[in-house]
């Protein structure tokens, strides 16, 4: 984990992402190698750094939309966007975040098949398109749902992309009948709406802090009328029936591969997600309860949009 630490830093001075003080704090309280190190607990050094990376440059992204001047003005953050989604597919990168973006698609993608290039892809964008989708609605005056930001929640959290890199430090490559089975999406939705109420569990306080209203919690609070802890407290019943569904799932997937009569590799392959992704579940658990990001909401400071880097602002 240390190694993992260094390199990423180190990538980062690399590619000229020169964090401005206050982000810096954020990042060193966030601890990316942390979070990577309890989900891929048997991934190669290699597979670490590169995964750390990928989860630095996605967290350096998070916090300029959430609470960067790109986040709020839809065109600004449309036009990044854009330009982002740009470079995954080839396009000469602008900028340090970009160029940052390019080296790790290329060092990524690199010897995978096409199916999975499309499922990374795919899935990357989804995640960054629903920062526009919050800028437009908080421009807009508007707080989504429940029902459509458990949808919203489940790209913007960033799991999937992250179950996709799993197959690389697993060495599977998942044919598309696979990845078409109900069950096999029923468990990765499970594996990611977890993730995400975890994550909102434990960022409220410090949302609130900043007017951050898409997070489930402020959600529930809003619409049940109810106090923040009676929130709190139905969104941990809820984070324990989504366990239940991944167990579900589980079950479901194994009878799935039995009907379609899947066997030899693919079998294997699949098997190895059911195994990793519960260890997934529970070291994402396990991270959100050591992180300082989620566990000093007391280190949050209100001035925070004023001392971003400003990669998007120009």
């Amino acid at each position: 984990m240390e190694q993992t630490r260094k390199a990423a830093w180190e990538w980062a001075d690399g590619n000229d992402l020169l964090l401005s003080p206050m982000a810096r704090k954020k990042m060193l309280r966030t601890r990316p190698e942390l979070w990577i190190s309890l989900v891929f607990p048997s991934a190669s050094q290699q597979h670490l750094d590169l995964f750390c990376q990928w989860l630095f440059w996605a967290f350096l992204v998070d916090d300029e939309f959430d609470d960067g001047p790109a986040g709020r003005d839809p065109r600004m953050c449309e036009e990044a966007i854009a330009r982002l989604v740009d470079v995954l597919d080839g396009a000469v990168p602008n900028g340090p975040m970009e160029r940052a973006l390019d080296g790790l698609r290329m060092r990524t993608c690199q010897g995978r098949s096409p199916r999975w290039v499309r499922q990374f892809r795919r899935d990357t964008v989804a995640w960054l398109w629903t920062y526009y989708a919050e800028a437009v609605e908080r421009a807009a005056g508007q707080v989504p749902t429940r029902a459509d930001f458990v949808k919203h929640r489940r790209d913007s959290v960033a799991m999937q992309p992250f179950l996709d890199l799993h197959e690389i430090t697993a060495g599977i490559d998942l044919p598309e009948s696979a990845r078409s089975l109900p069950a096999y999406i029923a468990l990765r939705n499970a594996v990611t709406d977890h993730s995400g109420l975890c994550n909102d569990i434990c960022s409220f306080e410090k949302e609130a802090l900043l007017g951050y209203e898409h997070n489930a919690v402020r959600l529930l609070q809003r619409d049940r009328r109810c106090t923040l802890q009676q929130a709190v407290d139905e969104a941990g019943i809820q984070l324990g029936r989504i366990a239940e569904r991944v167990q579900r799932a589980e079950k479901e997937l194994a009878d799935e591969m039995d009907a379609a009569g899947i066997d030899g590799s693919t079998r294997v392959a699949l098997e190895r997600c059911v195994r990793d992704y519960r260890g997934l579940v529970r070291g994402d658990f396990d991270y959100h309860a050591r992180a300082e990001r989620y566990t000093r909401p007391d280190l949050v400071e209100l001035d925070e949009r004023d001392v971003m880097s400003g990669y998007f602002a120009a």
